[in-house]
């Protein structure tokens, strides 16, 4: 296959018409199967694209800040610089790597809430001038180490969920907001705008009204101390659903039409991450292993059993886990069930299964109890929703390796970047043509981004 540009650290494949995702995930299979048996990636970046489409048509003209933490692979980070996209980095490296694609400082904004003082330093010398700030101590330490920084004041919302324990941890309230400008003003800090962030997990979107309610009363507040505030910060929190993104528009629209008018000159910016990658990629695991076990061992507690005790019952343990594409998995629900990759008829039999990373760690648990058919060592597991918090820096332990990722786009996608003018030749030189009859040796690997 011709075309793969050696020089590029990636590169895209165009796929044909006569092409699918499906068919690139069974090549990339039996090319592993036969040559090592890695999890890797298939990231469709076109998916990248359309969704930026809808976030456009939905929630203009609040522009999207994409946070670097939850995907910083290249393919991911250069396409949602050519569409335009911001970038909330939380780190020096990530300010680098969003740097080194040409990304000027104002769309940068560095939104760690505990900042180091020589990371805050290295946003100073780069010109990334806006960050976020919750409390005092973090005020004076800006203050000392970039004296032209702009804040955001994050306040925290109202979102009683699961998470709201990260909400309290992080975010200030509206009465310290007044101390904060205080301290702002003695030490010469300018105060540009308010953040907040409402979680993904909340189904009482009345938060938003409080939380926008809040961050106009913080803007009148600066109003009294003499701070040109301009810019609102409504956070991630965004599914990915076009659904969840219409009901969120619907509640906000009104209230910012009426506390932030377009004649405010106030910029609303959001940053959603989940909403740009998760969907966009898959991954694709083998079984390295399998037992039989007692079956009321791989129940959770509080379940009761209700099968045959003469059923088999199996672990597996793949090659890849939470110490590596699986990290989310320590603080939150996996996200997505397991599709097995071989074909198998519609009446076999399906077994209680669960499913374990490489480490034998007591915490490397991928799905603690699912139903599959009777699966053998080689087999290959397929995980949707995948490009999410499983794609930035990585754990080395056990000499984990990052899975490959092979990097496609469908012509129509491809086509529709370029009617927009925003297909740059520097990033079109990684494109490269995959027919439908799909055929890769090693020497074509059509992607080796890790």
């Amino acid at each position: 296959m011709k075309g793969f540009l050696e020089d590029a650290n990636y590169s895209i494949g165009l796929l044909d018409e006569g092409a699918t995702l499906a068919d690139v995930i069974d090549n990339c299979i039996y090319e592993h199967t036969h040559t090592g048996k890695k999890a890797f990636y298939v990231g469709d970046l076109g998916k990248l694209v359309r969704n930026n489409i809808q976030w456009q048509n939905v929630m203009a003209p609040i522009k999207p800040f994409y946070p670097v933490k939850c995907n910083s692979t290249p393919g991911v980070l250069e396409i949602l610089g050519t569409l335009g996209v911001g970038f909330a980095c939380s780190s020096k490296s990530e300010m680098a790597l969003v740097q080194d694609l040409g990304i000027s400082p104002e769309n940068i904004i560095y939104t760690n809430p505990c900042k180091q003082a020589s990371q805050i330093k290295y946003a100073a010398k780069a010109g990334i001038n806006i960050m976020t700030c919750d409390n005092d101590t973090e005020l004076k330490k800006i203050s000392r180490n970039h004296p032209n920084a702009k804040l955001l004041l994050h306040i925290a919302t109202e979102d009683i969920t699961a998470d709201e324990e990260m909400n309290m941890k992080f975010g200030t309230t509206l009465k310290n907001c007044r101390h904060l400008m205080e301290c702002a003003k003695e030490l010469g800090v300018q105060i540009v705008g308010v953040k907040f962030h409402v979680s993904g997990s909340c189904k009482d979107l009345q938060t938003y009204i409080h939380a926008l309610s809040d961050a106009r009363c913080v803007f009148d507040m600066a109003e009294e101390f003499g701070f040109k505030m301009n810019m609102l910060d409504i956070g991630g929190g965004f599914t990915g659903s076009e659904l969840q993104l219409e009901e969120v528009n619907h509640v906000i629209r009104p209230l910012l039409d009426v506390y932030f008018p377009k004649e405010s000159g106030v910029n609303v910016i959001a940053e959603p991450g989940y909403y740009y990658v998760s969907s966009a990629f898959t991954l694709a695991v083998n079984i390295i292993a399998k037992k039989t076990v007692e079956y009321d061992k791989l129940l959770p507690s509080g379940v009761e059993q209700t099968r045959n005790d003469d059923e088999p019952v199996f672990t597996y343990y793949i090659n890849d886990g939470v110490y590596g594409s699986f990290a989310s998995k320590l603080s939150e629900k996996l996200n997505t069930i397991p599709e097995v990759h071989k074909k198998y008829k519609e009446d076999e039999p399906l077994f209680a299964s669960s499913l374990w990373g490489p480490s034998c760690d007591e915490l490397d648990q991928i799905v603690e109890n699912c139903l599959l058919p009777e699966l053998s060592v080689g087999d290959w597991l397929i995980f949707d929703n995948m490009g999410s918090g499983t794609l930035g820096e990585q754990s080395t332990f056990n000499n984990y390796q990052r899975p490959l990722i092979y990097y496609m786009m469908s012509f129509s996608d491809w086509d529709e970047m370029q009617d927009a003018g925003i297909a740059s030749d520097t990033l079109m030189k990684n494109f490269f043509f995959v027919p439908s009859c799909i055929q890769l040796s090693p020497e074509d690997r059509f992607s080796t981004a890790a």
